[in-house]
């Protein structure tokens, strides 16, 4: 029997097979994937022919095994004519080591990224991935040390004090991926990381605030946060684009909030996506508090919300002093900021505005999102739930009764004339 495997050890691939009563396992330099496991099966197939009809020579397939000399076969220059020719699998190209091509990689595509992106990206590197890969060749990772790795950051503590989540080992994975790839297309192997599913992310649901729970939060809060929160609670604005709004981008007479830039890690950008550049209509409550807001920071800073110093707002530094003790201090369950956003949304679903209009305030490209995030808060929160056509029947008829009474003075079908075009398209429907 002769089979190829891996070892674990060094995720390189192995030749196992049996000769003379003697299990001889040939490692070669190969990596564990797909591609170099095929070349492989060809050396194993014609191994198992060989031995089949006597002709199998181990000279003739591994010429430099320490095998050779206790099987005392002839030697290659002696093999016959009609021999199968000697199989030596060729050792891989050379390639850089992971960490200078992580570098080069990093590089190269710096000019498609933001700097916040490249920041992150560069964070990932050089904390995980190229501790952990550091000088081994790109083109020598395995499945197995992927593998290795990703089970290594499941162990990692993480803000609980418990492993990180799965949705950040996906994070760190995803340019390890990528490199590899690439590493594959340039020096002709293929990546170990293909067939390497993410981690199964749950799914978190959105915690909206209601109406009465807005309120208190606005009214409780520090004065000089609550014109901050009334923009938030009611604009939908993502964090990093309120704390990036700067007076330019605020037009009180056309009533608009342009989002043009976000603030992220200490630097203005540009925003997530080209559907988040949009033009926010101000509610009554919301211009009343920016015009306040106008008032008390307009010449101290060129951003909307800042600190003392004229600076925009730190993300970090508002959660932990501002946000959750809030929060505690209401006794309302903790939750991120960012769900302000979220109850923006549900909000303009429960007074009825259009999905379409809702998502372009949200810079959302189109409802899709809408309507798969929101759509199980609409009607808890608008009663759309059929009590809309009750109100409409109750509001024609007193009763089933009457109904019938209405419906038996009706003309038929046939007697009946075509109805005036009157909009009420509602009461011509109930009569057919």
């Amino acid at each position: 029997m002769a089979k190829v495997t891996a070892r674990k050890e060094t995720g390189r691939l192995v030749i196992d097979f049996f000769f003379r009563g003697v299990r001889c396992r040939e490692q070669t330099a190969l990596v564990d994937n797909a591609a170099n496991r095929k070349l492989l099966q060809t050396v194993v197939n014609r191994i198992k022919k060989a031995k089949a009809d006597g002709s199998f020579r181990y000279p003739d397939f591994f010429p430099h095994s320490t095998l050779c000399a206790r099987f005392d076969g002839p030697p290659a220059s002696s093999r016959r004519a009609d021999e199968p020719p000697q199989v030596e699998v060729a050792p891989p190209a050379p390639t850089p080591t992971f960490r200078t091509f992580a570098d080069d990689w990093l590089t190269n595509h710096s000019v498609e990224w933001r700097r916040s992106h490249i920041r992150v990206l560069r964070s990932t590197i050089d904390g995980h991935l190229v501790p952990y890969f550091g000088d081994r060749p790109v083109g020598q990772i395995g499945k197995s040390d992927i593998l290795a790795l990703r089970n290594k950051l499941a162990e990692v503590p993480g803000r609980a004090g418990k492993g990180l989540s799965a949705k950040r080992i996906n994070g760190i994975l995803a340019p390890l991926r990528q490199m590899l790839a690439e590493a594959a297309e340039i020096h002709g192997f293929t990546s170990p990381a293909v067939n390497i599913k993410p981690l199964r992310v749950r799914k978190s649901d959105v915690q909206p605030f209601t109406l009465t729970e807005v309120q208190t939060v606005i009214q409780r809060c520090r004065a000089d946060y609550r014109h901050y929160f009334v923009t938030r609670f009611f604009t939908g604005m993502r964090t990093g684009e309120v704390h990036g709004l700067k007076w330019k981008y605020v037009d009180f007479e056309r009533r608009l909030i342009l989002v043009r830039e976000t603030f992220v890690l200490g630097e203005d950008e540009y925003t997530k996506t080209d559907s988040s550049q949009r033009d926010i209509q101000m509610s009554q409550v919301v211009f009343d508090a920016l015009r306040q807001q106008h008032a008390a920071t307009a010449k101290l800073s060129e951003y909307v919300f800042c600190n003392r110093a004229g600076e925009p707002l730190d993300n970090k530094n508002f959660s932990d002093r501002v946000w959750y003790p809030l929060l505690r201090h209401l006794g309302l369950p903790p939750r991120r900021p960012y769900q302000m956003r979220h109850t923006a949304a549900t909000l303009w679903l429960a007074s009825g505005e259009a999905p379409e209009w809702i998502a372009r305030q949200l810079g959302h490209a189109s409802t899709e999102m809408l309507f798969r995030v929101y759509s199980r808060y609409v009607p808890n929160l608008t009663r759309r739930d059929g009590s809309a056509i009750d109100r409409l029947l109750a509001s024609r008829f007193a009763g089933i009764s009457e109904v019938e009474t209405v419906a038996r003075q009706l003309p038929s079908p046939k007697e009946q004339p075509p109805p005036a075009n009157d909009g009420d398209g509602a009461r011509w429907a109930l009569a057919a």
